[in-house]
């Protein structure tokens, strides 16, 4: 079984044009991604599916793998079907796709083991990751997605809003209170499920919130959530450059 790790690399972001180009102490944000992820070791292949030759030359030239990509897709879900019938190219033994972020120039290559290690259960067709909120603050931000799943790890819905609501309001992060969850923005795919989804047209919920894989529950489809533990940095706007001085100290 071969995995296939999928960057999609936008160049006109509305808030951070040029983000995958910008320089991170001496390395631009799209190669650090390519490395951590490279460093994973049940990834068969790394490629950056990208709209801009600006974007796939940089990566040529520092050794990776690119693929050039229509520039009106939609979702970066889009974006890596398209990569994967380019890499395909006559290539059945593909059978996962894991769909990485290219704003997070410190995910841990671990968060990706655990994606594609979610793919044991033959029943999984797409499954992402979550992360305890341990700020109250989050809870109001509507940047932070956040998302509830049942006891089999099943996501029920995801929102920018605060979800589910604490009534009571007894307190927060206490063993008997609810705990809340942020989404992790990785997907890993079955190839099959990626193929058909992009075809689905956009649901009205997904239209609402703004959130892609509300079209995927809207549709039937079961997401499996796997909790992680690992806290990487996302880069949305250039404000959030400083999370990285932050890290630092």
């Amino acid at each position: 079984m071969k995995t296939l790790g999928i960057i999609p690399a936008r160049y006109d972001s509305s808030r951070f044009p040029g983000k995958p180009l910008v320089d991170i102490d001496g390395k631009s944000m799209i190669r650090r991604v390519y490395e951590q992820a490279a460093k994973c070791k049940e990834l068969s292949k790394v490629i950056v599916a990208t709209d801009h030759e600006g974007i796939r030359n940089h990566v040529l030239a520092f050794g990776g793998e690119a693929v050039m990509t229509s520039a009106v897709h939609r979702t970066g879900t889009e974006r890596c079907a398209e990569a994967l019938s380019i890499v395909l190219n006559g290539d059945e033994e593909v059978d996962i796709i894991v769909n990485i972020q290219g704003d997070e120039p410190f995910i841990f290559p671990e968060q990706i083991s655990e994606v594609i290690h979610t793919f044991s259960h033959p029943d999984i067709q797409v499954s992402t990751l979550a992360r305890k909120i341990g700020d109250p603050e989050m809870l109001k931000d509507p940047n932070v997605v956040k998302l509830v799943f049942d006891d089999n790890h099943r996501v029920l819905y995801f929102s920018r809003s605060e979800i589910p609501y604490n009534r009571s309001r007894s307190g927060f992060g206490k063993k008997e209170e609810i705990f809340y969850f942020e989404h992790v923005g990785i997907y890993g795919f079955r190839k099959y499920f990626l193929q058909e989804a992009v075809t689905w047209p956009e649901s009205s919920l997904e239209r609402a919130e703004s959130l892609e894989q509300l079209r995927w529950l809207q549709h039937g489809s079961a997401i499996y959530v796997h909790e992680t533990a690992y806290k990487s940095i996302s880069i949305d706007s250039p404000a959030d450059l400083l999370k990285i001085t932050n890290r630092k100290g």
